[in-house]
């Protein structure tokens, strides 16, 4: 039932986004309805509205502890259904300078496929007080009048909202809304590596000698890499990704020929203690896209953009869902019970759609950054990216060659848990000057613990000139 001067809100999509979306705005006791294209099964299975559903999907440290803000006990809902939480700082990471210290303590994340991630977050949603969910129905227009919007679906029925939040991703037809409402478009900045992802799901045999994540990085050397990650149900996601012509097919023997082929052997060692229970998918939309929403002094009241419909990032880097958990906190915190019912005037939304931008200017900056290092990438580095490029570079050899405070800072930072200027703090200043003066340290070995994936490594192959474990 809606109370007297109860905001309605409208969510175009029941995305991730969406879906954090509406607890923010159920959390501010408004009436939400999330309209979804898709017709939602009620179990953890990919749909056809996610095409990178059955890629690896995470919430870094800080969209974890945004998420349980957001939902309470949902960390320990995600563990019931059998995710695997683990610290970041044991992941076995073979970087662009040498493998990352794994004796560092580091940031939890859970790790979880993304249907049941999507399906228990959903599941919690659905059960919030003020909070429907209206499925299989398609938003064709968005009208506005004095003082509410219309969200024409094709059905024929119309909602009449206060606040209308579009969530539907990449694929939002906001662009075209805005344009019949008289708004100037703005063309989004683009930068794109054309980088491609291809995942197949393996189950255990057995007790594999591994229970951590393993990640081999594609680097502007050698532009192909892969993942390992651990999931539920006993359950592997082995990912291979490539840049440019490198990009990874969806034929099984390509894949593991992809695999047995890196600069270390280490994923697809794993792979021969798995068995496959999938196909390949494979994933090419990864480029980073940028809307400049909320800037124009003619963007209309009582409209948001999240998400990826305003930030998509290449996916690679797993920043999407934290980004997009940190929006819904800033609309949950706007949307507060002393504000007037009547929704957000044109001002006053124009100040929340730019406080959502920045939420993701970190994340765009780390992602976009690091793409424009890729020979196959659309566009260069600027003059300030290029600098910063440097003093990175710096901080991740240090990391490579064990220093604490330089590996501690890039964590922070990715985790979205310190601003930039962590890298620049006094401690690894210091670090960068030692390692200038009396060389670096020596390089951190490989983790000892992937050892037990071939206990002797010459039996099946040596490395090659290249540097490429060839077997």
């Amino acid at each position: 039932m809606i109370t007297p001067g109860q905001r309605e809100v409208v969510i175009i999509g029941a995305s991730l986004a969406g879906l954090f979306a509406a607890a923010a705005t159920a959390a501010a006791g408004a009436h939400t309805m999330i309209i979804e294209r898709d017709v939602l099964e009620d179990k953890s299975v990919p749909r056809k509205g996610v095409p990178q559903g059955r890629q690896p999907h995470v919430l870094l440290h800080r969209g974890l502890l945004v998420a349980q803000e957001l939902l309470p006990g949902i960390r320990e809902d995600l563990l019931i259904h059998g995710a695997v939480p683990f610290d970041t700082g044991t992941i076995a990471w073979l970087g662009e300078y040498g493998w990352l210290p794994t004796w560092i303590p580091s940031y939890e994340i859970v790790s979880t496929t993304r249907p049941l991630l999507e399906h228990l977050i959903r599941k919690r949603v659905r059960d919030l007080d003020g909070v429907t969910v209206q499925e299989g129905v398609r938003v064709t227009e968005l009208r506005r009048d004095a003082h509410h919007w219309h969200v024409v679906c094709e059905d024929g029925t119309t909602v009449q909202a206060d606040l209308v939040i579009d969530a539907s991703g990449r694929g939002s037809r906001l662009p075209h809304w805005l344009a019949e409402l008289g708004v100037p478009p703005t063309e989004p900045l683009t930068v794109d590596a054309h980088m491609g992802y291809a995942c197949r799901t393996y189950r255990s045999v057995g007790k594999p000698p591994i229970d951590f994540p393993v990640v081999i990085a594609a680097t502007p050397q050698t532009a192909r890499g892969a993942l390992a990650l651990p999931v539920e149900d006993e359950q592997w996601l082995i990912v291979a990704s490539g840049y440019g012509d490198q990009r990874p097919s969806r034929d099984a023997s390509e894949f593991d020929e992809f695999l047995a082929t890196l600069p270390d052997p280490a994923v697809w060692d794993l792979t021969r203690h798995l068995e496959p229970v999938s196909d390949i998918a494979i994933h090419r939309q990864t480029g980073n896209r940028r809307n400049r929403y909320g800037q124009s002094r003619a963007w209309p009241a009582g409209l948001l953009a999240v998400g990826d419909t305003y930030c998509a990032f290449n996916p690679v880097y797993g920043q999407g869902i934290t980004v997009a958990a940190c929006q819904a906190q800033l609309i949950r915190q706007a949307l507060r019970p002393d504000r007037t019912p009547t929704g957000h005037g044109p001002m006053e939304t124009r100040r929340l759609q730019r406080r959502i931008g920045a939420a993701a200017d970190l994340p765009w900056s780390l992602a976009t950054s690091e793409d424009l290092r890729h020979p196959s990438s659309s566009g260069s580095q600027t003059l300030l990216q290029r600098l910063v490029g440097l003093w990175s570079t710096q901080l991740a050899q240090l990391a490579s060659h064990g220093d604490r405070g330089a590996y501690l800072a890039f964590a922070r930072v990715y985790h979205l848990m310190a601003a930039p200027a962590m890298l620049f703090n006094p401690a690894v200043i210091m670090s960068a000057c030692r390692a200038a003066v009396h060389g670096m340290p020596e390089v951190n070995p490989r983790p000892r613990a992937l050892n037990a994936l071939v206990p002797n490594h010459t039996a099946k192959g040596q490395p090659g000139t290249d540097g490429v474990w060839h077997p």
